[in-house]
């Protein structure tokens, strides 16, 4: 230990080069250092501290965590509805695909233009098409984004950092309190959230193997690049420009006279050129990004030639009205940092605390600390904090838009982890141990108690009772063979519950109805006293659906012709 400790830094750096900057050979370097600052009592670590090795190490808990994980993700929004979330625009899109043929244009239930690219809704329609399902083709796609990232980082984090800090990105991203909810909410987050993590993960590969970037490699940052512009828009660049702009500054300021796509990267603890290895840089050229650019800005240019309405509602209103403060409503600065903290605990707590105590054995040196780093881990970091910065400054903020940070910060976690339980002294790994073991239980607990909860709550009380009003309105209908409407109201995915792909105002519904081209109508509780008396022999049916929601009571009947089983109700008389 002492021969390591006496060796310079050059000497140190240039063993990581020839290893292939391996990261269990820089986090044992690290380490040697840092642990000479640590207090001598850290050494006496009691003999059942292997219980906690073999508990991390062990491949049943991978197995075990992995179930409560594909648990969490499958029932965390139970009971399914669309009612919150803007789910009901979402499912519309497939739902106009199917029924009107509306494949590149769509709109929402009140008959505004939808203004999110349609992949997420081209998936949908086809998944309908093969089981015949809505909950099935809205949903499933999600699930499986979820499942995916999550594979995909086990294995990353495996692969470079070790079986247990593997397990810790993929515990991060499955236990925390924003990946269930995603993971099934009919919204284009989860599927967004992959391809960004692709496109990152692909850079990250290239920075940490130092290959170049090949025409191969371009062409598919171009399809992923393409794939996210069709699914949310350029809100892409968001979370990707800003940390390839931090870090190619970061190598061009170690390596100036060097311009292009292939940068050499300095070693960052030396800056000594003859002892530095060269690293790919994160720019894989301009031609990826103008492209996918161009292929969205087709799809914009058809929606204003061909979609009345689509200029304002999308480009001015969606598009351009985030950067405003007066189209949608702004939050503060700090907005997501608080809910990322809490919404990534105890992950993100865990971080914290392992960056402290980095910082503290390095007396706070912040500026080594940055030099000691590996390439690959500042891409992390520069990816997910460039991200975080940038959603900051935007004014219109919602919690769940942040959510294509949160895999970049997992792999950054086993980076960290890594880095603990692959320390060159024992006792320094064995202390971090007890503390890597309290965060997977408290994830577990936490995320799991949390979801649970909810979906408790929700069927006590009773969160799907418009779901089930629907489903048994479409029976009697189908039953008896009615012609039946929707009036229009507040809820948007009653139509969606109903099957229906448009709804009715009371006008046309009266004129339809006294002309007997109606049989039963759905009407809320708050026009139904004024729609009842214009009505030729209508009668209130049994079936009533009342639900609270955002403070406000929402209650839906069925009207149906006298004779039919309804019952009449004189409280809808004049």
């Amino acid at each position: 230990m002492s021969f390591r400790a006496e060796r310079s830094p050059v000497e140190e750096w240039s063993e990581l080069g020839s290893r292939d900057m391996d990261g269990k050979a820089r986090g044992r370097a690290s380490w040697e250092r840092a642990s000479q600052s640590l207090e001598p009592d850290i050494r006496d670590v009691s003999t059942p501290l292997d219980m906690t090795r073999s508990l991390l190490e062990d491949r049943r808990t991978l197995w075990v965590v992995a179930a409560v994980i594909l648990l969490l993700f499958a029932i965390a929004n139970l009971p399914w509805q669309l009612d919150d979330y803007d789910q009901a625009k979402q499912a519309f899109t497939s739902f106009q695909m199917i029924k009107e043929g509306r494949w590149f244009y769509q709109q929402t239930p009140h008959e505004h233009v939808a203004t999110k690219p349609p992949l997420v809704g081209w998936i949908s329609a086809g998944l309908f098409a093969m089981t015949r399902s809505w909950d099935v083709a809205w949903r499933l796609p999600l699930l499986l984004a979820a499942i995916a990232i999550a594979m995909l980082l086990f294995r990353a984090g495996t692969s470079a950092y070790g079986t247990v800090a593997g397990l810790f990105a993929f515990s991060a991203f499955g236990l925390n309190l924003l990946s269930p909810r995603l993971a099934t909410l009919v919204r284009t987050d989860m599927p967004l959230a992959l391809i960004i993590f692709l496109i990152g993960l692909l850079i990250w590969k290239k920075i940490r193997k130092g290959t170049e970037w090949k025409p191969r490699d371009r062409v598919y940052i171009f399809a992923l690049l393409t794939i996210a512009m069709l699914i949310k828009g350029p809100i892409v660049y968001a979370f990707l420009l800003p940390g390839i702009a931090l870090f190619q500054w970061k190598c061009r300021r170690h390596d100036p006279s060097r311009t292009g796509n292939s940068v050499a990267v300095a070693l960052w603890a030396t800056r000594t050129p003859r002892t530095a290895r060269r690293l790919q840089g994160a720019w894989p050229g301009w031609w990826p990004w103008l492209a996918s650019l161009g292929v969205f800005l087709l799809w914009v240019i058809g929606g204003i030639l061909l979609e009345p309405g689509f200029f304002n509602e999308v480009v001015i209103r969606e598009f351009l009205g985030r950067f405003g403060e007066t189209v949608h409503h702004p939050q503060p600065l700090y907005f997501y940092l608080p809910h990322l903290l809490h919404k990534f605990a105890p992950w993100s707590v865990l971080m914290i605390s392992v960056a402290i105590v980095g910082l503290h054995t390095r007396n706070w040196r912040l500026p080594s600390a940055f030099r000691e780093m590996s390439p690959e881990t500042f891409w992390l970091l520069c990816w997910s904090a460039g991200g975080l910065i940038v959603m900051s400054l935007i004014p219109s903020k919602r919690v769940d838009r942040i959510f294509p940070v949160v895999p970049p910060f997992c792999l950054l976690l086993a980076a960290q982890v890594s880095g603990t339980v692959s320390a060159p002294r024992q006792a320094v790994a064995e202390a971090w141990r007890p503390f890597l073991v309290v965060a997977l239980i408290s994830g577990i607990l936490f995320t799991g108690g949390y979801t649970i909860s909810k979906v408790v709550s929700g069927y006590r009380d009773h969160r799907d009772a418009l779901v089930v009003f629907g489903r048994k309105v479409r029976h009697e209908a189908e039953t008896n063979h009615w012609r039946y409407e929707v009036i229009s109201a507040r809820d948007e995915g009653l139509l969606l519950y109903l099957r229906k792909t448009h709804f009715i105002e009371p006008d046309r519904a009266q004129a339809e109805w006294n002309d007997g081209n109606l049989d039963a109508l759905v009407v809320s509780t708050e026009k139904a006293p004024a729609v009842m008396p214009q009505l030729q022999g209508a009668a209130v049916s049994q079936l009533k659906s009342n639900q609270a929601r955002d403070g406000r009571e929402t209650g839906y009947v069925l009207i149906t012709r006298s004779g039919f089983g309804a019952i009449h109700s004189s409280a809808y008389a004049k």
